[in-house]
């Protein structure tokens, strides 16, 4: 083998062991073996240069430098190339802007529901959480609603097939979407000793025929204060300054009498929307029966209660006017919020 083969090979085989580096390690044993200045290959080719005639020897010298630059150039490139992704990870800061993306936006119930915590919880009222599937019990009997209330007629609710529930024919009670918050109410102050401060926010179903302001599925807002003295006047105190708080100083807002089976005195709240009145929910004090049930003395305590209408205020505030709007699914209308 002359010379010219020899620097050939020795190129060639270089090049390959460089593309096959995996890591620096390895990379840097490759640079041992072929450029090593002690040992190695690059000894070895540099002997040949000795070896020729002193006539050849330009010539063969500089296509042995050649030959070592076009090694080493590789070798720097492939040695920037295995660095390049530690050198990005460990210098990159993650508190810096990452590049502009489209996010989505969080509904317009969504957004009026942590609205409604935020400006509730000034008032003094904690979040309590309930079940969407509820029982007889919490929904109808604790609430003081007999059996033969109407409140309770299979075609005013969404009652489940109790089979599905592990309910056989002999257990107490069916299974039915909660047609109400109030449960909630129920069920913290079986836990909970007065005085109570809480609200309930969610998804409540009642096969209401859907039109431009009801729908079969919507949202409440469940109020509950019971302690020592507490009266009507606070009752609408509390209703007067959430509307203002949530829709502006303009809001009025009035009591009309009614009847619900768990207050007493009951009432319809309406408030003034485009020189008309719109209902958002009912309130009332709460009924002695009710307390009873979960064992206050209505002779120490009382309290009042307030289910208000999400959508309706949602509706007030971004002036929609068609509640199907929220359940339609229609991106633009959402991204105008």
């Amino acid at each position: 083998m002359d010379h010219t083969e020899a620097f050939a090979l020795y190129e060639k085989e270089a090049l390959e062991a460089i593309a096959a580096a995996a890591d620096s390690n390895q990379l840097e044993a490759v640079r041992v073996d072929f450029l090593g200045k002690k040992k190695g290959r690059l000894k070895d080719l540099q002997s040949l240069v000795g070896k020729v005639s002193a006539e050849e020897r330009p010539v063969v010298g500089k296509l042995f430098n050649e030959v070592k630059l076009r090694v080493s150039a590789t070798l720097d490139s492939r040695k920037s190339g295995l660095d390049k992704p530690k050198t990005a990870l460990t210098s990159l800061d993650v508190t810096l802007p990452g590049a502009p993306i489209a996010f989505g936006k969080r509904h317009p119930l969504s957004q009026t529901i942590e609205d409604f915590k935020d400006i509730i919880g000034r008032f003094g009222f904690t979040v309590a959480d309930g079940p969407e599937i509820e029982d007889e019990y919490h929904n109808f009997n604790a609430l003081n609603i007999p059996n033969e209330h109407p409140a309770r007629d299979p075609l005013d609710n969404f009652y489940l097939a109790t089979a599905a529930y592990g309910i056989n024919a002999g257990d107490s009670g069916a299974r039915l979407l909660r047609s109400q918050t109030s449960t909630v109410q129920i069920r913290v102050m079986e836990q909970t000793r007065p005085p109570i401060r809480i609200v309930s926010l969610g998804r409540v179903y009642r096969p209401d025929t859907i039109d431009a302001t009801h729908s079969c599925m919507f949202h409440q807002m469940e109020g509950l204060m019971v302690g020592e003295g507490v009266t009507m006047a606070q009752l609408k105190t509390v209703l007067k300054l959430f509307a203002q708080t949530y829709l502006g100083e303009d809001v009025t807002i009035r009591f009309r009498p009614s009847f619900f089976p768990f207050t007493e005195p009951s009432v319809e709240v309406d408030m003034s929307w485009r020189d008309t009145w719109l209902e958002i929910g009912g309130a009332g004090m709460v009924d002695p029966n009710v307390l009873r049930a979960v064992g206050y003395d209505p002779d120490e305590v009382s309290g009042f209660a307030f289910g208000l209408g999400i959508e309706r205020f949602c509706m007030r505030r971004h002036n929609i006017t068609d509640i199907r709007r929220f359940y339609e699914n229609d991106v633009r209308f959402l991204a105008q919020f």
